[in-house]
């Protein structure tokens, strides 16, 4: 993976080529010449047609993975997939509910948002059609908004496509189990980084919408999913802040009113996880101390369910990046293609510690008594 985002690998089917077999031209009657002539032509239409229907089936899923048209719901299709709003809640915050649901034939969720001010319903659509259109690997799509007569005008509801996963803040921290996570290596760890990166990339800088200073505006561990079987992450809620009206487009503010100052520290005497300041902690880790001990404080600081096992350069370079990101005066931050491009070299690194980390193969191993 380089400056290109790299998703992980699915494998490619391979199309067969078509070869048609002729027999050895050891006669030359016209019989022989014109069997020959035959069996060249069938082939090529053979070919030909493979081509062709290679060519539809690749159209077919380049088609399937553009982002489609907004859809504009009525909210009594939103009433109706919801169970009049009765059905499962996949958050508990009643400013914030949402729910999963089959809305025209597609798995969804729909998430009930507050308007932090009122947006004219045309300048509505019209962020509305060019968010729906935006379209990266990393982002979870926006499929369409109920925009008339929700909750007597003061909610919007924002469907999405339902990607199957769990939360990153479910994935790092487990209030059964504690000590389990499921990205319990690194290299799930800097794909994730990788990703996120990549995405928000996207949103500052490569959407082409015609919306001044797009950002995410809720980057947060609970807005980015984790997929399934694969470990990737996407992010949520694009697009909520600007069809809230969350934003100002006068204003040049990037993403951070997000909960990134908050980590968690698992408590042994109550059981509990404890607020506590990543940013702060990082800060320390990298720059205090006075004794040179960098790795170690690294080693110490670094999540254990890692097992100690990481690059710890990769990581160091990697908390220095972090710590740009976030200092307090927005205009000092890096750009975001900037952090996307250091993270993905951060991730080829990453990839060639894990080969030199591998078992060696030149080595065997007797059991016979010595």
């Amino acid at each position: 993976m380089g400056p290109t985002r790299t998703r992980s690998r699915p494998s490619q089917s391979q199309g067969r080529h078509h070869s048609s077999r002729r027999s050895p031209s050891t006669s030359t009657t016209g019989t022989t010449t014109t069997t020959g002539t035959s069996s060249s032509s069938n082939s090529n239409k053979t070919a030909a047609s493979s081509s062709s229907a290679a060519s539809r089936t690749s159209l077919a899923s380049l088609r399937e993975s553009l982002p489609e048209n907004p859809h504009i719901y009525d909210v009594s299709e939103i009433r109706a997939a919801t169970n009049n709003f009765l059905a499962h809640r996949l958050s508990s915050s009643s400013s914030k509910a949402s729910w999963r649901c089959n809305l025209r034939g597609k798995e969804v969720v729909v998430f009930q948002r507050k308007f932090r001010r009122r947006i004219a319903k045309d300048e509505l659509r019209d962020r509305l059609s060019d968010i729906c259109r935006s379209h990266h690997g990393s982002i979870i799509n926006l499929l369409g908004a109920s925009v008339s007569g929700s909750g007597g005008g003061d909610h919007i509801y924002l469907v999405y496509e339902h990607v199957n996963g769990a939360s990153l803040a479910d994935c790092l921290r487990s209030s059964k189990n504690p000590n389990f996570t499921v990205l319990s290596n690194w290299a799930s760890r800097i794909q994730i980084a990788t990703d996120l990166a990549h995405g928000l990339d996207y949103i500052h800088n490569k959407t082409g919408l015609k919306i001044e200073n797009l950002v995410h505006n809720h980057i947060k561990s609970s807005a980015v999913i984790v997929t399934e079987p694969d470990y990737n992450a996407r992010i949520c809620h694009f697009g909520t802040a600007q069809l809230c009206g969350e934003t100002n487009e006068t204003t040049s503010e990037r993403d951070g009113h997000g909960s990134r100052f908050e980590g968690y520290r698992y408590d042994k005497a109550t059981g509990d996880f404890e607020r506590t300041s990543v940013i702060e902690t990082a800060k320390a880790v990298i720059d205090g101390g006075g004794d040179g001990d960098t790795e170690g404080r690294l080693r110490r600081w670094v999540d254990r369910r890692l097992g100690d096992s990481f690059p710890v350069t990769v990581v160091e370079k990697l908390t220095r990046l972090a710590l740009e990101c976030v200092v307090e005066d927005p205009v000092n931050r890096p750009e975001m293609g900037r952090v996307a491009g250091k993270i993905s070299q951060l991730y080829l690194e990453s990839e060639k510690w894990a080969a030199n980390m591998k078992r060696p193969t030149d080595i065997t191993v007797s059991y016979a008594p010595r």
